[in-house]
């Protein structure tokens, strides 16, 4: 159920920016509306000219929101986003990775019948894009105690049935935020991770057998449900917030409890 709590002015006089929304329903816009309605100004990065309008016209209800290109996978375009906001918003507070891909291919049978095209791509879009967006963004964050927050999953710490070589690369996401938590804390930068109780996403439609994933969670999880997008938003903006100001380099659940069962 979605909170009817009037949302707290936290983020008031701070800056952000999102990568990674592709919808109304996907985890990224979950946690831009939290974000905004605490009052961060905030930039949508789309990744494609098919992603353009859909995010536009989202980002069409946020105040003084910026729409710009950025495909992780071009460096040029990731030291444009950045370029970009320090002319508009001359610093930032808040980093939302939303990103993950793989093949479509990739998500169903056998893991060891992953291509090494597969395993690069979905590694490169999914993890190393969060180091090169870090390192890129770290001019504009250091010392402003500011946060970066990404998006994770159970897959990366336990097999799930065809989630296949993108657990490998939410394992790797995750490491990646210990290290970076690691190098940026004594530059005022916290780094942590949200692992994401499964949603009906675009992105998670593309995993084979995810209703049975859905209906499994349902029935086993200790709030006998799944979660909903703005319980995600939520979370993120508590990690934006400085509410979370002693927390980095973790990974924090929000998936009813599933993750405490064992069998």
């Amino acid at each position: 159920m979605e909170s009817k709590d009037t949302p707290l002015q936290l983020l008031t006089g701070r800056t952000g920016i999102v990568f990674g929304v592709a919808n109304k329903r996907s985890l990224a816009w979950a946690c831009t509306k939290s974000l905004s309605q605490s009052g961060m100004r905030l930039a949508l990065t789309y990744a494609s000219e098919r992603m353009e309008r859909t995010v536009r016209e989202l980002a069409a209800d946020l105040p003084g929101a910026l729409v710009l290109p950025c495909d992780v996978t071009k460096s040029e375009e990731v030291e444009a986003v950045f370029a970009k906001l320090k002319a508009e918003f001359g610093f930032l507070d808040t980093i939302v990775h939303a990103i993950a891909y793989a093949k479509r291919e990739e998500l169903e049978g056998d893991f060891y019948h992953t291509s090494k095209a597969g395993y690069m791509i979905a590694h490169e879009v999914s993890c190393y894009s969060l180091t090169e967006i870090a390192r890129c963004a770290l001019p504009l964050m250091e010392n402003r105690q500011g946060s970066i927050v990404t998006l994770s999953y159970i897959g990366g710490e336990r097999v799930v049935k065809n989630y296949n070589v993108m657990g490998i690369a939410k394992a790797a996401l995750e490491a990646s935020v210990r290290y970076l938590a690691h190098d940026l804390g004594p530059r005022g930068i916290r780094v942590n991770a949200i692992s994401a109780g499964p949603v009906r996403t675009l992105s998670a439609s593309g995993v084979s057998g995810f209703s049975e994933v859905l209906d499994h969670i349902a029935t086993n999880a200790p709030l006998r449900r799944n979660i909903t997008a703005e319980e995600v938003g939520d979370a993120c903006l508590f990690l934006a917030s400085n509410l979370s100001r002693g927390i980095t380099g973790s990974t924090i659940y929000v998936d009813a409890g599933y993750n405490i069962m064992g069998v």
